[in-house]
């Protein structure tokens, strides 16, 4: 099988794939940001990073190198910017950043690329990024398409009732919990230290936000749900769940 990362091929090979093949290319969009005391930071640009190199292995496609770095986490999705560790963008610094990757992609005669977001704060910044994208390349690249998903959106109830008997608390509080847990097992279970789950949440929040940010609500862990349960194997279900909707829409959307 082909190389799928496309900073481990030269620009030869690049060059020659992006004429013959035309492939998808898939941009992950993560953040350095805390998942609790028992995962590291990187688990979001980690995780849409493998769920897009699998998915392009299943529709031959080219995986950029990730982008590190995300929107500020915010309390009652992330644990907010109260954590050490956690290092964040302003929103124009991540707009610009993907603006500017996806315009140096279409440079390069890329015209379907796929934006994995694997950050739940990210999302509408990304949305804008591909936005002034489109509009700013609509005569150079007026073929230009973009997919935009956060990848957990393909997880469905088939997937989730039965690893959430207690009912699912939303993928809001789902950060560092089982769900997150469960696919680093599966993908980087060198990096879990199963020793330190925590048990907290779901977290309880208030129906407004208050700046400068604070950790009401927040459990001291940081974790917003418990993590206790996370296996392997329900990583994988989520994971194979995951890359097998993505490459479908893939294939249906870029097919059109």
């Amino acid at each position: 099988m082909s190389e799928v990362m496309m900073d481990r091929i030269s620009w030869v090979t690049y060059e020659a794939r992006v004429k013959r093949d035309a492939p998808v290319v898939f941009l992950p969009v993560g953040a350095l940001e805390q998942h609790g005391p028992h995962l590291p930071l990187g688990v979001d640009a980690m995780l849409s990073t493998a769920v897009a190199a699998e998915t392009a292995r299943r529709v031959d496609g080219l995986v950029a190198p990730p982008l590190n770095y995300g929107y500020k986490s915010q309390a009652r999705c992330g644990g907010g910017q109260t954590f050490p560790g956690t290092t964040s963008l302003d929103a124009a610094s991540l707009i610009g950043l993907v603006q500017d990757v996806i315009r140096e992609l279409a440079r390069h005669g890329v015209r379907r690329i796929v934006v994995v977001d694997g950050h739940f704060e990210n999302q509408w910044f990304v949305t804008e990024a591909i936005e002034l994208a489109v509009r700013e390349l609509r005569h150079d690249a007026p073929d230009l398409r973009v997919l935009r998903t956060e990848y957990w959106d393909f997880c469905g109830k088939a997937v989730l009732d039965p690893l959430y008997p207690d009912g699912f608390p939303g993928h809001a509080l789902e950060h560092g919990a089982l769900m997150e847990t469960s696919l680093m097992l599966h993908v980087h279970p060198e990096l879990v230290a199963l020793d330190q789950l925590p048990d907290d949440g779901p977290a309880a929040f208030e129906c407004y936000d208050v700046y400068p940010q604070r950790a009401d609500g927040v459990p001291p862990s940081g974790v917003l749900s418990s993590a206790k349960g996370a296996e392997a194997d329900k990583g994988a279900l989520i994971f194979d769940a995951v890359c097998s909707g993505l490459a479908d829409a893939v294939l249906r959307e870029f097919q059109r």
